[in-house]
């Protein structure tokens, strides 16, 4: 994989990085074959031109109690500028929403949802998500089982 202004180096320490980072600059250089100070340099640059937007502790759902996981495609009344930033505006509030993107074809957002179970669900929709204003449309799919989830991004070399 090339990326512009990032060399092969970078690419595996953002691929180290995407596997655990919780661990040290010297862990890093040692995956990734540098010293432990100029590890830490390209991590640092990295994190400043914005390679690194946040680093994050991924949490298990289904441990948590959150079993319910949902797909849920969203129509608006308009396909206006206003009326998709009036929805996104208000998709942001809800924290049962971990994803929200605009979509092409029949829908106009796809949403990732998670909750306790079907009830919180249930409620969630009905009680909020169908309180938004100019929905026209809501469908909305179970995930059954979980293949593959990742957030590591394809880092080939």
């Amino acid at each position: 994989m090339k990326v512009p202004g990032l060399d092969k180096i970078d690419l595996r320490i953002l691929a180290a990085l995407q596997e655990d980072a919780s661990r040290s600059a010297a862990e890093i250089a040692e995956a990734v074959g540098l010293s432990q100070s100029p590890c830490w340099r390209r991590i640092h640059r990295l994190r400043e031109e914005g390679y690194i937007s946040k680093i994050v502790a991924l949490l298990d759902r289904k441990k948590l109690g959150l079993r319910a996981q949902l797909f849920v495609q969203v129509k608006v009344t308009s396909n206006d500028q206003a009326s998709l930033a009036e929805f996104a505006q208000a998709i942001r509030e809800f924290p049962e929403v971990m994803e929200c993107h605009v979509i092409l074809g029949m829908f106009d957002f796809l949403l990732r949802v998670v909750t306790k179970d079907m009830d919180a669900y249930e409620k969630f929709y009905f009680e909020t998500l169908s309180r938004v204003p100019n929905i026209r449309e809501v469908n909305s799919f179970v995930a059954a089982t979980e293949v593959k989830s990742t957030t590591a991004f394809p880092m080939r070399r």
